[in-house]
């Protein structure tokens, strides 16, 4: 049990309205979880996937709002949570026969990505 005077400092970093449907990104962070940064910025490199790219960016936004705001080391960061959320819907209308138009729903989904330190300090 925690006291109340301790405090868990972390950073947090959030894309929105990433093009892509919320499960094909969850393929990422469920691996990214837990990682330590320095293994959190090497694995998406080797990924081959289309959304890796802005996980990278957001570990490391998440990890320069920590060592800005909180005055963290980077090194000692790892990943403590990634969210993926769904976000609102494009819609769009695909033409079909005899005029008629089909409704397109084209996925959009909100990632958060937060990086604690190891360090516990007092308020």
């Amino acid at each position: 049990m925690k006291n109340k005077n301790d405090l868990e400092i972390a950073a947090r970093a959030l894309g929105k309205n990433f093009r892509i449907s919320a499960r094909k990104i969850r393929r990422v962070t469920d691996q990214l979880r837990g990682c330590s940064y320095g293994e959190a910025l090497v694995l998406p490199e080797f990924m081959p996937y289309k959304m890796s790219y802005l996980i990278l960016q957001l570990i490391l936004s998440a990890a320069a709002n920590a060592n800005t705001n909180f005055g963290l080391n980077k090194s000692d960061l790892f990943i403590s949570e990634a969210q993926v959320e769904d976000s609102a819907f494009l819609k769009r209308f695909r033409p079909r026969a005899q005029g008629r138009g089909y409704p397109i729903r084209k996925p959009t989904c909100k990632v958060t990505i937060k990086s604690k330190s190891n360090f516990v300090g007092k308020i």
